[in-house]
C-alpha cells in the first residue's frame, strides 16, 4: 500500500489524491452579490449539510493552489453575510460547470452559463431557476483554515427559506430521489449521477469559455438544444473561422442541402447529433454553416 505524508508532497498532488478518494461530493451552486449588488455564481463540491435544527449548510471556497488567491464568492459572503445555495441535478450540470470558469471580476456567471436569475425573498443574492431546490441563507461565520494555497474557508450558513420545485415531489409531498436526479463530484473531470453512474464533464479551470450569452441568438431561441448542450457549446474558447466552416461545408453534401433550404432548425438538429457524439468542433461548424 502506498503511504503518503501530506507534508512530503506538493499541495496540488495532495489535492488530487484527496478529491479522487473523498467522493462523491454533493455540489452547492453558491449565488452571491458583492457590496455593490453585482451578482456572482460559482459551484463548490466542498459542501454539505451539518445540522437540521438549526438548518446549517457549510461550503468552502478554498484559496487557489496555483497562486494563493481567493474567489469572489468568499469576498462577497464576507461583505454581505448572505448567500443562496442551489443544488445541482443532471439537467443543469454542464451549465454549472461553465459557471466555475474564472471570469474577470464583475462578469455575471448567470449570463455566461445561461442560467436564470430569480429574485430571492429574504436575501439579496439571486436564486437559480433551474435548480430543483434552492436555499436562502444567512452567513453565521466564516472560518479561515490557513493562509496558503489550498487552504479552505468554511462558510457556515443558516437556511432561512427553502424553495422546492414541485415536479420533483412524490405523491406524499416528499422529494423523490429519482426525480431530483442529483449529481456529485469525483476526482479530475469525473462526476456521478444518482440515476445512472459515472460520467465526465470537462472542467474550465484553465480555459475561458465564450459563454452561452455569446452563442448566435437563433441557437438559444431555437429550442433544439438542452441547457446542458448550450453549456457545452459555451465552454469553447474559440469558434471555427469562416475558412474552417467553409471547408467543412464543402465536404458535406447533406449540410449543403440543409443550408440551401434555409432551414436553421434542421441545421441545428444536425449539430445536436454531433454533440451527442461528443464532437463539439463539428457541431460548431454545422451551426455556423452558411
Amino acid at each position: 500500500m502506498k503511504t503518503i505524508n501530506p507534508k512530503d508532497i506538493p499541495t496540488v498532488e495532495l489535492q488530487r489524491y484527496l478529491q479522487s478518494s473523498v467522493g462523491p461530493r454533493p455540489i452547492g451552486l453558491a449565488s452571491t452579490v458583492d457590496a455593490d449588488g453585482k451578482p456572482n455564481l460559482s459551484p463548490f463540491s466542498f459542501f454539505n449539510m451539518f445540522s437540521a435544527n438549526p438548518p446549517i449548510l457549510v461550503f468552502s471556497p478554498s484559496r487557489r493552489v496555483r497562486d494563493n488567491t481567493s474567489k469572489h464568492t468568499l469576498f462577497n459572503v464576507q461583505a454581505t453575510q448572505q448567500v443562496v445555495i442551489n443544488v445541482v441535478n443532471y439537467e443543469m450540470v454542464q451549465q454549472t460547470s461553465l459557471s466555475s470558469t474564472e471570469y474577470a471580476d464583475g462578469v455575471n456567471e448567470f449570463v455566461k452559463s445561461g442560467l436564470t436569475m430569480v429574485p430571492s425573498e429574504e436575501v439579496k443574492p439571486f436564486r437559480v431557476k433551474e435548480s430543483p431546490v434552492q436555499f436562502e441563507c444567512i452567513v453565521q461565520e466564516v472560518i479561515g483554515l490557513g493562509d496558503q494555497g489550498g487552504a479552505g474557508n468554511l462558510v457556515i450558513c443558516e437556511v432561512i427559506k427553502m424553495h422546492i420545485d414541485e415536479s420533483i415531489l412524490d405523491e406524499s409531498g416528499h422529494i423523490d430521489q429519482r426525480k431530483i436526479d442529483l449529481v456529485a463530484r469525483m476526482g479530475a473531470n469525473w462526476y456521478t449521477r444518482a440515476n445512472d453512474g459515472l460520467f465526465e464533464v470537462e472542467k474550465p479551470l484553465t480555459t475561458l469559455g465564450i459563454g452561452v450569452d455569446a452563442l448566435p441568438k437563433g441557437v438559444v431561441e431555437s429550442g433544439v438544444f438542452s441547457g446542458n448542450e448550450l453549456g457545452i457549446l459555451g465552454n469553447v474558447e474559440h469558434v471555427p473561422t469562416e475558412e474552417e466552416v467553409a471547408k467543412f461545408v464543402a465536404s458535406n453534401v447533406e449540410l449543403q442541402q440543409i443550408v440551401a433550404s434555409g432551414n436553421d432548425v434542421e441545421k441545428f438538429k444536425k449539430a445536436k447529433n454531433y454533440l451527442k457524439e461528443n464532437n463539439v468542433p463539428l457541431a460548431w461548424n454545422t451551426i455556423l454553416a452558411k
